[in-house]
């Protein structure tokens, strides 16, 4: 008995030090790649580097699918307003508003052209 509640002791703390702890302003989130003293991010031009920046750990990085539905034919089914409208409202598990304005609207072309 107590090495069952050592075990699932020790499961919760690994899968709490997993989720980190998010609650410092501090940390901030760099999510570009430095270039000669640049550092670059995806902007609204590059629908790709967006989607794997903001989107691949659900659909995957192939749109394969995973934790979100695979993306890699959703053109055929939702047209590239269906899919703004997606990202702007969210559906289901996903969040609304992880992609906004342009960001959102090359994405949703870029996935709309999955066919």
């Amino acid at each position: 008995m107590k090495k069952k509640l050592l075990a699932l002791l020790m499961g919760t703390s690994l899968v709490l030090a997993a989720c980190g702890g998010g609650g410092n302003a501090d940390n901030k989130k760099d999510t570009g790649t430095t270039t000669g003293g640049e550092t670059t991010t995806a902007g609204a031009g590059d629908a790709e580097k967006l989607f794997n920046q903001k989107c691949s750990s659900c659909h995957g990085a192939n749109l394969e699918g995973g934790v979100g539905p695979a993306l890699n034919k959703i053109g055929s089914q939702l047209s590239k307003e269906d899919i703004e409208n997606i990202l702007a409202n969210g559906k289901g598990a996903m969040p609304a508003g992880l992609l906004k304005g342009d960001e959102a609207s090359k994405v949703a072309e870029w996935l709309a052209a999955k066919k």
